[in-house]
């Protein structure tokens, strides 16, 4: 059975990762090297809060049956990246069955055969786009955007628009109002419909209710 690396579990969110009430699972081990790491954690060793194999996740976030099932909710993967471990995603659906709702929050700066293998079992990709423009996106997270661009084509292609939302933030010092405006334009030629348009707060972050991890405010 699979075993993945997390840095945490955040249970009883409502209506902040997808629909319903959901629970956020964060793995260790990003591609990124964002200048405004949301969670530095998950780059480091020392990081990893526990492994889990997929029964024990299924037997841990279960708990939580019956508000998935009452509001359409379910349990939502994040990091780090969590479409490094396509494997032991694609393996925990098999445990849990099609009744939970399954989401990503993702760069997409990874393999096709990932997002390949995920296609089946995944229902709403939240897609961390950063910025359209390479220059910029590069700038920002180290790499080159390529890879997120092919991977969302090849999304859109089947037919998963619908359940895509891109987050384009404001990222102070690296892009502009007017550069997300253009980023908007561009992916709504693409064929993406929903977007998450907000400013990263570079001097305040406040902690989610587990271990390890801390998330950005929005404005």
């Amino acid at each position: 059975m699979k075993t993945a690396p997390l840095i945490g579990i955040s249970r009883h969110r409502l209506t902040t990762d997808g629909e319903g009430v959901t629970t956020l699972v964060a793995f260790h081990g990003c591609p990124l090297r964002c200048k405004y790491c949301l969670n530095p954690q998950s780059l480091h060793s020392e990081g990893i809060w526990k492994h889990y194999d997929c029964m024990q996740l299924y037997e841990e976030v279960r708990l939580d049956e019956l508000y998935f099932l009452a509001t359409h909710g379910g349990i939502t993967f994040g990091g780090g990246e969590p479409c490094l471990q396509s494997d032991f995603i694609y393996e925990f659906r098999q445990l849990c069955g099609q009744e939970w709702q399954l989401s990503v929050e993702s760069s997409l700066n990874v393999p096709q055969e990932n997002i390949e293998k995920l296609l089946p079992v995944i229902d709403y990709y939240i897609i961390d786009i950063k910025d359209i423009n390479n220059d910029i996106y590069q700038q920002y997270t180290g790499k080159e955007n390529e890879k997120v661009l092919n991977n969302l084509h090849y999304l859109i292609e089947h037919g998963k628009n619908e359940q895509i939302i891109v987050r384009t933030p404001i990222i102070p010092v690296y892009n502009s109002e007017s550069d997300v405006d253009n980023s908007i334009r561009l992916l709504k030629e693409m064929g993406i419909t929903q977007f998450d348009r907000f400013t990263y707060k570079t001097l305040n972050t406040y902690p989610v209710s587990y271990t390890h991890l801390t998330l950005p405010t929005k404005a």
